[in-house]
C-alpha cells in the first residue's frame, strides 16, 4: 500500500543501496537527484491528493451500490449565500454537511444554529482557515481545532467528531492533530471548483457528469455560482434516480460524540 510510512522506507533503502553502489562501483549522483524528485513528488501526490490516504485515513466516498449521494458544504456559514443554500435544502427536504470555519461560526451564530435545527451536520473546518495552516505544527494545528470544538459546543451543545482538511490538504502535522482530537477525517470524491468556475452552465455540467452511487460532493456556502446551480443540480439528481441521503447514513459514522 503507498503511504508514508512504507514510501518513506522504500525511499531510505533505495537511498542506502544507491550510496553502496556509488562508493563501490562509482555509480553517478544523478541517481541520487532522481530518487529523491520521485520521493518529493509522491510526497506531494501524497498531500494534496484527499482520497490517496497517504499519510492518513480520510473518508471520501460511501461503499455501496445503491443510487445514493451526499452533498457537503464547506467554508461558511456567511450571511451572503448561506441562507439562500439553507432555504433551497429545506424547501427540497434535502441534508447535507456543513464543514464550517470557526471565526465564522463566531460571527454568525444564528446560521450555524439554523443549519443543525435543520436537520444538518456540522463538522469542524479549522477556526481560521488560513493559507498556511497546513504549514503550522501539530500542536498549533490541535490548538485551532479544539477552539473550533469549543466555540461550537458552547453555542449548540454538540461535540464534533468530524473533520476536513484546509483545501484537502494533509500531511504527519494534520493526522498527528486529527488524531490528538480523535475525529474522523471527512473528504470527497467530487470535487465541484465552485470557488474557481464561475460559468454556472460548465459548473453545473461538470457536478452532473460525476453523479454516481457513492458520491460525496464538495460545495462552497460562500459560491455565487453553487447557491444558483443548486436547484437544477437537486432536479438532476432527482431525476436520475438519486438519493441524496445524510452522510453520516452514507458512510455509515456518527458525526458527534
Amino acid at each position: 500500500m503507498l503511504n508514508f510510512r512504507n514510501t518513506t522506507i522504500g525511499f531510505l533503502l533505495l537511498l542506502a543501496i544507491l550510496i553502496y553502489l556509488h562508493f563501490q562501483h562509482g555509480w553517478h549522483w544523478y541517481g541520487f537527484f532522481i530518487l529523491v524528485m520521485v520521493y518529493k513528488l509522491l510526497l506531494f501526490y501524497g498531500s494534496f491528493y484527499i482520497g490517496s490516504n497517504f499519510y492518513m485515513p480520510v473518508i471520501c466516498k460511501g461503499v455501496t451500490d445503491k443510487k445514493q449521494v451526499a452533498i457537503s458544504f464547506d467554508d461558511g456559514p456567511l450571511e451572503k449565500y448561506t441562507p439562500e443554500v439553507l432555504a433551497i435544502l429545506k424547501e427540497r427536504q434535502v441534508p447535507a454537511t456543513f464543514f464550517c470555519i470557526g471565526y465564522r461560526a463566531a460571527e454568525h451564530e444564528v446560521l450555524l444554529k439554523q443549519i443543525l435545527a435543520e436537520g444538518h451536520i456540522v463538522g469542524n473546518h479549522s477556526y481560521y482557515h488560513d493559507f498556511w495552516f497546513d504549514m503550522h505544527g501539530a500542536k498549533r494545528m490541535t490548538a485551532e481545532l479544539q477552539q473550533m470544538q469549543t466555540l461550537v459546543h458552547h453555542i449548540t451543545g454538540r461535540e464534533m467528531k468530524w473533520f476536513r482538511p484546509p483545501y484537502g490538504v494533509t500531511n504527519p502535522g494534520v493526522r498527528k492533530a486529527v488524531k490528538a482530537m480523535g475525529y474522523t477525517a471527512i473528504g470527497w470524491n467530487v470535487r465541484s471548483l465552485d470557488t474557481m468556475i464561475k460559468d454556472e452552465d460548465k459548473l453545473l455540467q461538470k457536478v452532473e457528469k460525476e453523479l454516481k452511487p457513492g458520491a460525496v460532493f464538495l460545495f462552497h456556502d460562500t459560491s455565487h455560482a453553487t447557491a444558483h446551480i443548486l436547484p437544477k443540480f437537486l432536479t438532476f439528481v432527482k431525476e436520475a434516480g438519486y438519493e441524496i441521503v445524510s452522510l453520516d447514513k452514507l458512510i455509515n459514522l456518527q458525526p458527534y460524540a
